[in-house]
């Protein structure tokens, strides 16, 4: 009997990423109906990405411990439902207030389920499988940035917003009984400690990886997470042109997602994540300086979203790579980070947007990019001075490396 194939689960476990990635950023291209549906200013609007991704990053270390007694597949679905109940609430909010209480319980779910949907893709996959397995989930979240966001904000102008994060709540249903039919029962692991916890902190070359993405995230969000606004004073678009430009990005997106194993595999984790972040910074230069037009708003929208999507699976591929025995709370760490850099940067755009103007927005995120350069450079020389040198292998003759080395090389 031919064992099962992990396609089918890994494509749910995508699918639940896609609804939490459309949950976290559909505010992004619904901020002018909500800002009238509540009668908040539009910026205001940014601020509740920041209120989910704060939630997310508090709550995200914490719920491997929390759950540790949980199996693996029971907290997916557990994660799943408080998601969905938060999108449900968040669509019938009567006011600002109450629609920020349901971003937190919509966070405390995606806490629950990101970073355990990711430890799960990788571990019913062999080891030489890994990097497409991170890929295919966190492509979830990619395909967010394609559909989620785009259609979100077209439903949002047409439909109204109600319905468009109506909508998502019944994604997220739908991604709850497939996760439940499809994904097998994945190995706990080690349950988390304080001492597991050490551990990971301790590893040379954590915490600047972990880094790194903060502020990589944090570079990103001061311009897309105010994205419909920015858009629209930026380069004068409706809200039509913006889910158009939205759309770009996803699309585009996915070509740089689908690209993260196989670059990762050629080039190793230090040169994939070195060209993600001067391809980020060249666009955001682009942003600064390009005419007052429509297609310079999808060609650098397009440029960009190819190397932030790129950036995603390689950086957890490397943190497994590192720390494969405790890969479940490495990347609730890396998820954590992701997400107070999207917090962030989201709160940054928010409050430079109106006073710094939109040409100089992405000026600003090259200051929190500027610092996940100095991060990704600190993380690559600790994992490399840690590294011990390998006796010599009598089979490979003299001078030639052994292969434990040259992996590490190249996932470093």
């Amino acid at each position: 009997m031919q064992p099962r194939s992990p396609t089918p689960a890994l494509l749910a476990l995508s699918l639940g990423y896609f609804t939490f990635g459309t949950s976290s950023l559909a505010v992004v291209g619904l901020s002018a109906p909500i800002s009238s549906g509540l009668h908040v200013p539009a910026a205001q609007v940014g601020l509740l990405v920041s209120v989910f991704a704060l939630t997310f990053a508090v709550a995200a270390p914490l719920a491997p411990v929390v759950l540790a007694r949980v199996p693996r597949k029971r907290a997916l679905l557990l994660g799943l439902g408080v998601m969905a109940i938060g999108g449900l609430l968040a669509a019938i909010a009567p006011s600002y207030g109450f629609l920020c209480g349901a971003r937190v319980i919509g966070a405390l779910g995606g806490a629950v389920f990101g970073p355990a949907s990711s430890a799960a893709g990788s571990l019913i996959v062999p080891e030489e499988r890994r990097p497409q397995a991170l890929a295919t989930v966190f492509g979830g979240m990619t395909a967010a940035a394609v559909l989620g966001v785009p259609l979100s904000s077209f439903l949002g102008n047409s439909l109204g917003w109600r319905w468009a994060l109506t909508g998502v709540a019944v994604l997220t249903v739908l991604a709850l009984v497939l996760v439940a039919l499809l994904l097998p029962e994945v190995e706990a692991g080690e349950r988390p400690t304080a001492r597991a916890y050490r551990l990971v902190l301790g590893t040379p070359g954590t915490v600047p990886t972990v880094l790194t993405t903060l502020f990589f995230m944090a570079a990103q969000f001061t311009v897309y997470g105010v994205a419909g606004a920015y858009i629209a004073a930026r380069f004068g678009s409706p809200p039509s042109t913006v889910a158009l430009v939205l759309l770009a990005f996803g699309v585009v997106g996915v070509i740089g997602n689908a690209s993260g194993a196989r670059t990762y595999e050629r080039f190793g984790g230090r040169a994939t994540i070195t060209t993600t972040q001067v391809g980020l910074g060249a666009a955001f230069l682009a942003l600064a300086l390009v005419p007052h037009a429509l297609p310079a708003a999808l060609a650098v929208f397009a440029f960009w979203a190819f190397f932030s999507q790129l950036y995603q699976a390689p950086q957890q591929a490397r943190l497994v790579a590192l720390l494969p025995d405790q890969r479940g709370i490495v990347l609730a760490l890396n998820a954590s980070a992701l997400n107070i850099g999207v917090s962030l940067g989201s709160l940054l755009g928010s409050t430079a947007l109106p006073w710094a103007g939109a040409r100089l927005l992405s000026a600003i995120g090259l200051v929190p990019l500027a610092l996940a350069v100095v991060a990704h450079a600190v993380s690559v020389r600790r994992i490399r001075t840690a590294e011990p040198d390998p006796a010599p292998d009598p089979a490979q003759g003299a001078g030639q490396p052994a292969d434990g080395t040259a992996t590490a090389l190249r996932t470093s």
